[in-house]
């Protein structure tokens, strides 16, 4: 019985060298990704914008001065400028500790605790670092998945700016509250809300607003707003969909690998419960 955990031992130990290695060559995927993602995102928000300008409120664009419009396109830039720096920092901003600690040790690999950032806050500031275990399936999981979804805020955050500056230089109706403009991506997908088909990145749809003198009454408004969407960003850009299929295949590896990881715990546990009720049986 010995021999059969010492045997587990080591392979849950070259499992964790491969988890190890391919972790690495993931995180060198998601920094070139990040990359390419940071410089995509500031040319389909200077696309965006323009359509937004020149289709969208074609006649209040044209009611700025020289002077408006090229301090409007300066802030644009430096909007897309800071998102594209937020993105780098995303992949930065890890501590990753290689020093082969097990977190699921004795419990099946699945109740180790995993480190991760804490919401990130988006606007000067930046993702918390992250500690993360590079041997541990799990954690590595948990990390990607943050990754991803801080990704999916920074684009939000960079839409709603957008927006906002756009209307406070008088691109955008005044006459559209800001909660309307946060809410307008969620009302794409309500009854009230007809998607109407335009560039990507732009939100052009028409929502139903009740009128708060006579409840019963309502009228139809169209919106064209900023709404950045990985998906069309990816699809514009071929180096960018190129990095992201290298990201899915490395994950596939990841998970192939979590499942055999889980399997030797598994089968170490037994081992060991095996072990301990033989050392403890007397007749």
């Amino acid at each position: 019985m010995a021999r059969a955990i010492e045997r587990i031992e080591r392979d849950i130990a070259a499992l964790k060298e491969a988890i190890r290695a391919i972790a690495t060559e993931l995180q060198s995927a998601y920094a070139s990704y990040l990359n390419t993602l940071g410089l995509a995102v500031r040319k389909q928000l200077i696309l965006a914008s323009y359509h937004l300008c020149t289709q969208g409120y074609p006649e209040n664009f044209l009611h700025l001065s020289l002077n408006q419009r090229q301090q409007l396109q300066q802030a644009i830039r430096k909007l897309g400028q800071v998102a594209s720096e937020q993105l780098l920092t995303c992949i930065k901003n890890e501590e990753v500790g290689e020093d082969g600690r097990d977190e699921g040790d004795g419990q099946d690999g699945e109740d180790g605790e995993v480190t991760s950032s804490s919401p990130v806050m988006l606007g000067t500031s930046t993702p918390e670092p992250l500690s993360l275990d590079t041997s541990n399936p799990i954690e590595l999981a948990k990390w990607q998945h943050n990754l991803e979804e801080v990704t999916q805020e920074i684009l939000k955050k960079l839409s709603h700016d957008a927006n906002l500056l756009l209307q406070k230089a008088g691109v955008l109706p005044k006459k559209l509250p800001e909660p309307i403009l946060a809410a307008a991506a969620a009302a794409a997908s309500e009854a009230s809300a007809e998607v109407m088909p335009g560039p990507p990145n732009l939100l052009n749809l028409v929502i139903e607003i009740e009128n708060e003198q006579q409840s019963e009454d309502s009228e139809l408004t169209q919106i064209m707003a900023i709404n950045l969407r990985l998906g069309e960003i990816e699809f514009a850009d071929v180096t960018l969909s190129s990095e992201r299929r290298q990201i899915r295949s490395i994950l596939v590896q990841i998970n192939k690998l979590g499942r055999e990881y889980q399997k030797k715990h598994r089968e170490r546990a037994i081992a060991e419960a095996e072990a301990a009720w033989r050392a403890s049986w007397f007749e």
